[in-house]
């Protein structure tokens, strides 16, 4: 009914304002003299529509005021609707903090507002629940509600389902982060079941040592001059050396045989990471056992070149140096992988194998579920992504 009468008075109003009963003046007809008049004569009679158009003009101002009249009428009556609803809301509101107030202590407490609320809804609240009630209309803060801050069962009500349905919104979407979290929990599960990085075993460890034959058999020509001397020969070390040392040069092309197998065994994420770390660590090892030789080749030529002859005692010095310390490097990682430790101390070798070992993170699964290995600069590059 407001709404209606409201639509009626904004016509109104309109109505009014915009001149909807306009008036048209009456012009004076001014007579065009005539050619064969002697002079010429305005004519100062009206025109015979004016007292009609006179008339006219009174009934719109009349009506005009009439209608200005209902306007304002209409506009009372709506504020009376308007003060006579607020003035229900207030009784209602009234009553239900006097059926809620049972101590009659003048304001509503948190028990007083459960167990009525409970009475008029027919629901059982927790205590949480109206406690978020008090908290929302408690405007002065003081744990009870007065009767200027009370409100009727259905603005109660109202907040009650307001309530309720952002929790089940915080419910669902705590639901679908746990869903997530399964899911990604799962998938790490995967890739940790795939990836062997758990605790070597004691076969583990000795198998962790065998890579490291690979540089020390193409090492053992950095070795002649220690391993030639006359009280070598009877040490079990060099006799097993010797061994080892012919049967990989019978073999056509041992060294790139090897060279393939730890290369392809190493990226076998199924292998102990211990066994996988060395096999990449001797790859790594044998390849810098070729740059003395390049070096002392490219040095040599020069010297050569230029007529110069070093003593042969540099050469001796030099190859023996190379030899012990690629049997530090190898002992230091014998012992740490029999320990069950990666060797990781390496200067340089270390840091560049750590940079090639898979991780779980480098782990993820394509379209089809599939899990594939990604690069470390795809993993920075996403890195650098989450960043921005």
């Amino acid at each position: 009914m407001y709404l209606k009468q409201t639509t009626l008075i904004t016509v109104l109003y309109l109505a009014v304002n915009t001149h909807a009963f306009s008036i048209r003046p009456t012009a004076y007809s001014i007579s065009t003299p005539s050619r064969y008049a002697p002079s010429p004569i305005i004519s100062s009679h009206k025109s015979p529509n004016y007292k009609t158009a006179l008339f006219m003009a009174e009934d719109a101002d009349d009506e005009i005021e009439r209608l200005k009249s209902m306007a304002a009428k209409l506009r009372a009556d709506a504020a009376k609707l308007e003060a006579e609803k607020a003035q229900q809301l207030a009784d209602a509101a009234e009553k239900a903090f006097n059926k809620f107030d049972t101590n009659q202590d003048g304001e509503i407490s948190l028990q007083e507002l459960k167990a009525g609320l409970e009475k008029e809804l027919k629901i059982d609240l927790s205590e949480k629940r109206v406690q978020e009630l008090m908290k929302e209309f408690d405007a002065s803060g003081d744990g009870a509600l007065q009767l200027d801050e009370f409100v009727t069962i259905d603005q109660f009500r109202n907040k009650l389902e307001a309530l309720s349905r952002e929790e089940k919104r915080l419910a669902a979407e705590a639901k679908k982060m746990a869903q997530r979290e399964a899911e990604i929990a799962a998938m790490a599960q995967a890739k940790i079941a795939i990836l062997n990085d758990g605790k070597p075993t004691m076969s583990d460890k000795f198998l962790s040592i065998l890579p490291y034959l690979f540089p020390l058999l193409d090492g053992v020509q950095y070795g002649r001059y220690i391993l030639a001397d006359d009280g070598a020969a009877s040490n079990p070390f060099v006799i097993i050396l010797a061994v080892l040392y012919s049967l990989y040069k019978v073999i056509p092309f041992s060294g790139f045989a090897a060279f393939l197998a730890l290369q392809f065994l190493g990226g076998n994420p199924s292998i102990n990471r211990l066994i996988r770390y060395n096999m990449q660590q001797a790859i790594l090892l044998d390849i810098a056992l070729f740059f003395p030789g390049l070096i002392s080749l490219l040095f040599g030529g020069l010297l050569n070149s230029a007529n110069v002859q070093l003593p042969g005692i540099l050469s001796v010095i030099s190859s023996d140096a190379i030899f012990v310390s690629l049997l530090a490097v190898l002992g230091y990682c014998t012992v740490s992988s029999l320990l069950g430790q990666e060797p990781n101390k390496v200067p340089l070798i270390s840091k560049a194998v750590d940079d090639r070992m898979p991780t779980v993170d480098m782990l993820d699964f394509d379209s089809e579920g599939n899990i594939f290995a990604r690069r470390k600069d795809d993993e920075v590059d996403d890195k650098k992504k989450d960043e921005k």
